[in-house]
């Protein structure tokens, strides 16, 4: 059995838009929603346009209750198997600083979704978390089994909706779920049509990086050199984003065709670590281009050192990741030269 037809909550974003591709070259229908707070909708004409298919779009806040009925009567209305949900805040500093406004976003978001589903008598789910569930550990690589404790407030939302999903599996049996604890997603589809195009200044490294590269920005911020690494650098677990994207299809045909898993977790990483100086040289020698940057304070809410144990992927859904940090540099970097401005170019 497969899923034939999805709903992609954030399906105009960085990775949302990468699943979209993978959903429609497998022949899948797509139904997005998404309210463009930090996407474009020129991503998913570009999605059209590499796929060479169509993505229906719903343009709503799932957080928003003014946009509930709407949501809940398009799904119905799409008659969907089950759905992708990538939509959130996502940035760990941010977080920090506004954790109210994450709590607010996150949650609420997730309840309007169970509720389209359940209208619409469709009960597989696939949850877009995170490893920082798992918090500061003392020792990677991680499995599934690790103890989660996350030490920042959007890590702390992805655990109460992973937690909420446990219990929601757990009193309705007609409930399939995926948690997916993704590792660092970069890179961009190898077109450089669609890619990482954050508004303001980007949270995470690698956009950083490339904006660096192409002149966007001055100069890379490391934020902290003293971690007890084997450069003094955060170790980071990066995984190429069209990799991230065909371990959502695996992930909902699995859900599909499993008779009661329940909810189950699974990590999606490479298994390896990479630290911020050599992501940051890999980059160079991608792009051909200097990489200034200065060293500052740690982040409150970073950890020195994560990678995962992705075998229990491998195992239960045939998937593994196979580009190397290369192939992200390069991948990522196609884009951002062709789109310096990201999607504000068309």
């Amino acid at each position: 059995m497969t899923a034939k037809r999805i709903v992609v909550a954030g399906g105009a974003g960085y990775i949302g838009s990468h699943v979209c591709v993978e959903l429609l070259q497998a022949g899948r229908k797509a139904l997005v929603i998404d309210n463009f707070a930090n996407s474009s909708p020129v991503a998913l004409d570009r999605v059209r346009e590499i796929a060479g298919g169509n993505v229906e779009l719903l343009r709503a806040d799932l957080a928003d209750p003014a946009d509930a009925e709407r949501i809940v009567s398009a799904v119905t209305a799409f008659r969907p198997d089950g759905a992708i949900h990538l939509a959130g805040l996502k940035a760990v500093g941010e977080s920090v600083a506004e954790p109210v406004r994450y709590y607010a976003v996150n949650l609420p978001a997730t309840f309007t979704l169970i509720r389209a589903l359940e209208a619409a008598g469709a009960r597989l789910l696939v949850f877009s978390s995170s490893a920082t569930v798992y918090g500061d550990l003392n020792k990677s690589p991680v499995d599934e089994t690790g103890a989660l404790g996350p030490t920042n407030p959007y890590g702390r939302t992805k655990l109460f909706i992973e937690e909420m999903l446990r219990d929601l599996a757990r009193a309705d049996k007609r409930w399939k779920i995926c948690n997916l604890r993704y590792f660092n997603p970069v890179g961009a589809h190898a077109s450089g049509k669609i890619g990482e195009d954050p508004n303001g200044l980007p949270n995470n490294l690698f956009p950083f990086i490339a904006q660096v590269a192409v002149g966007r920005l001055p100069k890379l911020k490391v934020f902290g050199a003293d971690y007890p690494t084997r450069d003094g650098s955060g170790v980071r677990d990066y995984i190429h984003v069209v990799d991230l994207a065909a371990g959502h299809v695996a992930a909902i045909d699995y859900l599909a065709k499993e008779a009661s898993p329940g909810a189950v977790e699974f990590n999606l990483g490479t298994g390896r670590g990479v630290s911020v100086f050599e992501a940051i040289a890999a980059f160079k020698r991608a792009s051909n281009r200097d990489i200034p940057f200065e060293v500052t304070a740690r982040r409150d809410g970073d950890i020195a050192e994560i990678y995962a144990r992705p075998d229990k992927a491998e195992k239960l859904l045939g998937w593994r990741a196979t580009r190397t940090i290369e192939n992200m540099c390069a991948d990522h970097w196609r884009w951002q030269s062709a789109n310096p401005n990201g999607y504000r170019d068309e």
